[in-house]
């Protein structure tokens, strides 16, 4: 139980109840869950959604820090996230694959640019 929560970065809040955790830590008690039964694919779907700009940071570091060993597929919307914490990116487009390539090949993408990022890219 203490290597869960310490890998769900939650080891500081061990002791409170889960009715009085902020929503972004209930997201990240609800990834420590997942993570008991030592799964080797984890699928995460908007786990940013709702979640405030420190919530982020702390789902950006816990994603970067599962296991090696351990894969997940990670649909978001918020592609800032997304491409941080990816190895391999396929983006959509009104039902179809748009793009498939690293992070860096689809932050350069013009289309990709001009659909999804809008002009601060």
């Amino acid at each position: 139980t203490e290597d869960l929560l310490e890998r769900a970065r939650l080891a500081h809040i061990a002791d409170e109840k889960v009715a009085n955790l902020a929503h972004g830590q209930q997201r990240q008690l609800e990834i420590g869950m997942a993570l008991a039964g030592a799964p080797r694919l984890i699928l995460f779907d908007e786990p940013a959604a709702g979640l405030s700009p420190a919530e982020r940071r702390e789902l950006v570091a816990l994603l970067t820090s599962l296991p090696a060993h351990m894969s997940f597929v990670l649909i978001e919307h918020d592609l800032d996230i997304a491409l941080r914490v990816v190895d391999r990116v396929t983006v959509m487009h009104n039902g179809r694959v748009l793009r498939t390539g690293s992070p860096a090949e689809i932050e350069g993408d013009a289309q990709v640019q001009a659909i999804y990022m809008g002009s601060k890219h």
